[in-house]
């Protein structure tokens, strides 16, 4: 193949290529469109047109027990002899968070499946 050939070639198949991106992607969002209205979701917005009570549960209960534990952190940082005047001292804060946002994780757990036993009860 010689240069001639090579340059004329070379604009074929880069607007070719453009051409195949630019459908490919305008196909695979109208597929991708379509099998969101199949399962009940909104193409514009791309949510469910129910709200996910169980996802809200869980994100409410990680929140209060990361909260909460934050808050006895506190506490015990200002109440502690140990803990006074020492700037040192991060490690009760992220354990107790952690603590306490698993306990909440862990509460939401148990609603959902109480709640989906008696669903399934009914």
């Amino acid at each position: 193949m010689d240069q001639q050939q090579l340059a004329v070639m070379i604009p074929m198949v880069v607007c070719t290529g453009m051409f195949a991106m630019i459908f490919g992607i305008f196909y695979l969002r109208n597929r991708e469109r379509m099998a969101m209205i199949e399962r009940g979701m909104d193409p514009r917005t791309g949510e469910y047109k129910k709200i996910n009570h169980n996802n809200i549960l869980t994100w409410g209960l990680l929140l209060i027990g990361a909260g909460l534990g934050l808050f006895i952190a506190y506490i015990l940082d200002n109440t502690l002899p140990f803990a006074r005047n020492n700037d040192d001292f991060p490690a009760i804060y992220f354990s107790l968070i952690a603590i306490f946002g698993g306990a909440g994780l862990y509460l939401a757990y148990h609603i959902q499946t109480k709640e989906n036993r008696r669903q399934a009860g009914e």
